[in-house]
This record gives structure tokens, C-alpha cells and sequence, in this order.
């Protein structure tokens, strides 16, 4: 199964780390100097899901790709952390370069920003309430629209040449050829054009106010953004968290504390609490034994992360872009539409995290090559009616396709 990728972007010492490695139980370094994140961290996180079996009334399945804990469907994720930006990025300052290559390559992108306050303009370690977490959102997404800009550019004498004598309509296939190495498809430049009314305009007759326009708009809708406010657990935060809501009122901010996250899941993994990541509690274990201090920090964490905005944010930010900015829906794929299982009797064996829009012909593809070769067509598992090719997915199918190809395992 592809996974769906997430890049962590933000300045330096925002917690991107931390949220990192809250997401994906790993240990990558953190520390307060710039640029602690000098190369690119993958591993796997998770989206989370109600699984289908219950409504299905099934007592168990047995997931293969995926896991299923008390009801919900956990899916795993990509996520990577990118080093930090700097104003001049785009320009290659500090780790620019390496970073936009490798952005390019996100479906998605969590904005991390230090809603404390807590770091200056350059990104280092200042005191909560010095640093201006508006101002540092603004360098980074300008950061991201220079770059879009700079690439369109660069390839603009050849996007006019090859525009002479060819439809308006040709604009888009034309940049989206230039532009595939970050991720840009025909829609994101038909839909950036729509939003500024340039479609059917001569490209050679635009302003340069325009190509910016039309550049921020291109990375936004190619690269759907949302903003995390991490460090709520610090006081400063609370007043900054409604700032950048009142000043980017047309994004998404969650509120987030990743120091949180990381040690209820670190507590959880030692045995000390019972916790699902993104639910609103926690348990202590019975006769799990306590430092002091570790008795504060869950008793902090109890009263002003999750008494307050009832989560700590890391999983509802990973759930939100998968669901939200990517609209993914979840299919499920079976062999046997009467057991809703596979060739081997696993009882909802695989969960596919499908894009809106995507069609039978699709999810074969996703599945195998050759099965998507002899596809005829699908078995919705509910009803048992039969559906065609070019039916479109609907969150939680439940679907046999049926081919005159032999069906392999699905991809892991």
C-alpha cells in the first residue's frame, strides 16, 4: 500500500523533532541550537479511524496492514522532518536546498510553529512571549511561495514559447510537465488559475504581481498546508494561539503540545499509564510506581493539555491532514464479499487510504498492476450490488473486485 507522506516544516527549535518522535515512537536529536535537524527523518506515524467491523457486526478481524485498537483503525503514515527554514531559503541559506527537495516529495505539510513565543526572528532559543509566532508562520509560507515562484521563473520563456499557437487550455499540462518534481498535477494549476481568473489569459501579457499570486496560490493548493501550534503547555502560548487563528483564519490551526505527546507515550511504553494516542485520557496502571516528578509532569499534562483543548494534538493534526487537506477516504478490499475476507479467511484483512475522487480502477491499481490488467468490476460487500469500473469511492467501502486476472496479496 503507498503510504501517504507528511513533511514537518517550520523554523528551527519550533519542536518539530519532538513532534516527530512523539508521532513515530523513534529518537531523533533534539536540542536548542539551530539546525539540529541537519538531514531529512522518515518513519512511519499513523492516521486513526472507527474501523468498520462494528457496524458490520463482526466480532474480530484481523488486520494485515493495518491495526485495529478498540474500534479504531490505526493506518500508518510516512512522516518526515525536514531540517529548518531561514528567511533566504528559497535561495538556498542554510539548508535550503535539501529541504525543498525534499518537501516536494510530501502529499501534505504540518506547519510547526512555536506558539510560546520562545524563539527570535533567526530561530533561536529566546524567552516565552519575546519571539512572534504570526511573523514566523508568514517567513515560512513566503519561503515556500518564493520557491514555487522562482521555479516558474526560471522556465517561463519556455512556458510562452511553448504556448504560441496552442490553446489556453494547454497551460496546464505545460506546467504541471515543468512542475512534477514538487508534486504540481494539471488540476493544482487549472484550480490556481480559476482562483485568480487568469485562466484564458495571454501568460506572456501577466504582472508580475500576478505570477506571485498566481505562484502562492499554486503551492498552496499542491501542498495543502495546516498550522500546528505546538508548546501550548507553556503559558505565553494561549494569547498567541488566537493570534495566529485571527491572522490566518482561512488555514487550519491546532493547538499542540508534541513535549506532551512524547511522554505519555514514553509512560505508556514503560508500562506506567494505558493510552490510545489522540484520546482524551489516560489511565494510570494499578500499582504502577512514580517518581515525584514524573507524578507532576502526568498531572500537568492531565489539567493543562488535556483539561484545556482536551488532546494533545499530535494524532488529531496527523488525522486532520489525511482526512481534512487530503481527503482520504478509507476502502477496504476483499475477496470474499460474504465473509469480508481474504483468499486465506482474514476478516477485513487491508484498509487502503484512497483520494477523493478515486475510482474501482484506482484502488485495483493501488492493490496490483495485474489486477487493475483483467479488472471487469466491483462487489460492494453491504449490498452485494455490483459496481462499476468508474464508480466512484465513498469512505468506508467495503469492495470484492472482481478480475479475469488471478488477484495477488496486496502490497505492503
Amino acid at each position: 500500500m503507498p503510504l501517504v507522506r507528511i513533511g514537518l516544516i517550520g523554523k528551527t527549535n519550533t519542536g518539530k523533532t519532538t513532534f516527530f518522535n512523539s508521532a513515530t515512537a523513534q529518537s531523533a536529536e533534539m536540542s536548542n541550537y539551530p539546525f539540529t535537524t541537519k538531514a531529512p527523518s522518515t518513519g512511519v506515524g499513523h492516521a486513526a479511524t472507527l474501523c468498520v467491523h462494528r457496524e458490520l457486526g463482526i466480532k474480530m478481524d484481523n488486520p494485515r496492514n493495518s491495526v485495529c485498537t478498540d474500534g479504531w483503525r490505526i493506518i500508518p503514515v510516512e512522516i518526515i522532518d525536514l531540517p529548518g527554514l531561514i528567511k533566504g531559503a528559497w535561495q538556498g541559506r542554510g539548508l535550503g536546498n535539501q529541504f525543498l527537495s525534499v518537501a516536494a516529495q510530501s502529499d501534505a505539510l504540518l506547519h510547526i510553529v512555536d506558539a510560546s513565543g520562545s524563539i527570535d526572528a533567526d530561530g533561536k532559543i529566546a524567552s516565552p512571549g519575546v519571539g512572534d509566532p504570526v511573523a514566523d508562520v508568514s517567513d515560512i509560507e513566503e519561503e515556500l511561495a518564493m520557491w514555487y515562484l522562482k521555479i516558474l521563473d526560471n522556465s517561463f520563456d519556455k512556458i510562452i514559447r511553448t504556448m504560441k499557437g496552442s490553446p489556453t487550455s494547454d497551460f496546464g499540462e505545460t506546467v504541471s510537465e515543468i512542475m512534477q518534481g514538487v508534486g504540481v498535477r494539471r488540476t493544482h494549476v487549472v484550480e490556481a488559475l480559476n482562483r485568480h481568473k487568469l485562466y484564458g489569459e495571454e501568460v506572456e501579457r501577466w504582472t508580475d504581481d500576478q505570477r506571485r499570486e498566481f505562484a502562492w496560490t499554486l503551492r498552496d493548493v499542491s501542498k495543502p498546508t495546516l498550522i500546528v501550534a505546538n508548546k501550548m503547555d507553556v503559558p505565553e502560548a494561549t494569547k498567541n494561539f488566537e493570534k495566529i487563528r485571527e491572522a490566518y483564519h482561512d488555514m487550519i490551526v491546532v493547538p499542540c503540545s508534541a513535549e506532551s505527546e512524547l511522554t505519555l507515550r514514553r509512560a505508556e511504553q514503560s508500562g506506567v499509564i494505558t493510552y490510545l494516542p489522540g484520546e482524551e485520557r489516560f489511565d494510570l496502571v494499578k500499582d504502577a510506581k512514580l517518581n515525584e516528578k514524573q507524578q507532576w509532569a502526568l498531572a500537568h499534562i492531565s489539567r493543562a493539555i488535556l483539561g484545556e483543548y482536551m488532546r494533545t494534538g499530535v494524532q488529531f493534526a496527523i488525522n486532520v491532514a489525511v482526512f481534512k487537506l487530503l481527503r482520504m477516504n478509507t476502502v477496504y478490499p476483499v475477496s470474499d464479499a460474504t465473509k469480508f475476507s481474504d483468499n486465506s479467511g482474514n476478516v477485513l484483512p487491508d484498509v487502503f487510504l484512497m483520494q477523493n475522487g478515486s475510482t474501482v480502477t484506482d484502488l485495483a491499481h493501488s492493490i496490483h498492476s495485474d489486477l487493475a490488467r483483467g479488472l471487469i468490476y466491483a462487489v460492494d460487500a453491504r449490498t452485494g450490488l455490483r459496481l462499476p469500473v468508474d464508480y466512484q469511492l465513498k469512505d468506508r467501502d467495503v469492495l470484492s473486485i472482481v478480475s479475469a486476472t488471478k488477484k495477488p496479496e496486496a502490497k505492503r
